[in-house]
Parts: C-alpha cells; sequence; structure tokens
C-alpha cells in the first residue's frame, strides 16, 4: 500500500505537463470555495476484462482531476475527469497476425492489451468520524484508443514488441458503477489531501458484435488526492 501511494505521488510529478492537468493547477485557488473542494486525484489501478482467458490484471496509472461539492452537512458530490484512465489485461495469449513471420517469433510470446479513456465519475461521498468518507455512484468513459501489444523475448525479457491498434473493436462508451472509501490524512484540516480504494465494474460489454460471454472492464483503484489552492482560499476567506 505504502509502495502504490509514493508510485501515486511520483505520477503526479511527471505528468503536470498534461495540459489538462495545468491548467487545474493554475486555476486551483479560483475553484475552490467553501461548498467546492478541487484537486488532482491519480494512482494504481489494477485491471481486468471478464471472461478473457486465459489473461491476468494489467497494473496501470491513472491521473486527473476532480471536485467534492457538498450537498448538505457531510454529503458531497464526488466528480471530475480522469484523464488518464485505462482498462485492460495482461498476459492474453498470442493470436494470428495473419503473417506467418510475426506469428512465428510471438509464438511463444504473449499479448498485453490496453483500452485508453476519458473517465467521469458521479459518486455520492459520505464523510463520518471527520476524516473517513465512502463513496458509490455510476462512471461514464469515452474510450480514445485501444491496441494490443504482442511481446516476446530473443535476448532480453519482452525485447521483440510489435502494437496492433484494435480500437474498431470497442465500443466508444463504456459505463458502469463504482464504490469506495478513504481517509483524510490530517484530521484538523478541512481539506486535507486524501488515500483510498475503489472498486469499478463496467455493466456495458464494450465489444463491438461480441457472441460469446461479455467482457465487461474492471479496476482495483489505488488513489492519492491532493487539494490544490486550498492555502490561498482559506487565507482569503479569513
Amino acid at each position: 500500500m505504502k509502495k502504490s501511494i509514493i508510485i501515486a505521488a511520483i505520477l503526479f510529478s511527471g505528468y503536470t505537463a498534461n495540459s489538462q492537468v495545468l491548467i487545474s493547477l493554475l486555476l486551483g485557488d479560483a475553484l475552490n470555495s467553501d461548498k467546492i473542494e478541487f484537486g488532482l486525484d491519480g494512482g494504481v489501478n489494477f485491471a481486468r476484462i471478464s471472461n478473457l482467458e486465459p489473461s491476468e490484471s494489467l497494473n496501470l496509472f491513472n491521473l486527473g482531476f476532480y471536485f467534492d461539492i457538498r450537498i448538505k452537512n457531510q454529503l458531497m458530490l464526488h466528480t471530475g475527469v480522469i484523464v488518464k484512465s485505462n482498462q485492460g489485461a495482461d498476459r492474453l495469449d498470442p493470436y494470428s497476425l495473419d503473417n506467418p513471420d510475426l506469428d512465428a517469433q510471438f509464438a511463444d510470446g504473449y499479448v498485453t492489451r490496453k483500452v485508453n479513456n476519458f473517465s467521469v465519475p458521479i459518486l455520492l461521498k459520505y464523510r463520518f468520524a471527520e476524516r473517513f468518507h465512502l463513496e458509490a455512484g455510476p462512471m461514464l468513459a469515452l474510450r480514445t484508443r485501444a491496441y494490443d501489444e504482442f511481446k516476446s523475448s530473443l535476448v532480453d525479457d519482452d525485447d521483440l514488441r510489435y502494437t496492433l491498434a484494435v480500437q474498431d473493436n470497442y465500443k466508444r462508451i463504456d459505463a458502469g458503477i463504482m464504490c469506495g472509501a478513504g481517509i483524510k490524512l490530517y484530521k484538523k484540516i478541512p481539506k486535507s489531501s486524501q488515500i483510498g480504494i475503489r472498486y469499478y465494474y463496467g455493466l456495458v460489454d464494450p465489444l463491438i458484435e461480441n457472441t460469446g460471454k461479455p467482457q465487461n472492464f474492471s479496476s482495483l483503484y489505488l488513489y492519492f488526492s491532493i487539494p490544490i489552492g486550498v492555502q490561498k482560499t482559506e487565507t482569503k476567506a479569513e
């Protein structure tokens, strides 16, 4: 758990060049208020695709920005955009590429499948005991890209790779449910950094014209959130 949080912190610093996140940083103090908390949200997630055997979970990074909008007392609406939000699976069996030379090269390898999305969670969030919270609700996703990466080893591990675009096999929209729990790192600060865990399960079969069992996306998220512009906003309020 601690290792994942450290990785999440590195992720935040490594992707600040992303334009959407940069805008979020610049506007953080303007977007925060008594009823709205705004910040960056990211970490690691472990993705799977159901009924895709054999396969293993795929370890990924995610990054976005969030809004916690107070509805009443300790009840809030958590939303935002996970700008870097991927689904997928690892260690799939290789399949034919309709090229005998490539098929021979990757016959003893495996395939990593990645489906890139922009995701929008819409969660009801309830805080209790000052620091803890529970949350649940739908999440919608817009697919941007999908690809299979064939991997095999010649001299070093996975030193031979071939990428095949597969986005035409996937629907543009995914939708499912998400639930989670978290804790504020600082009890006395109203808007504090938080760590937590979320689980997502897709309710839509993302494959186009799938004649077999549905291959729904699912993912377990370990996240770290940082409110932006809070100190400036609190200073102005004083």
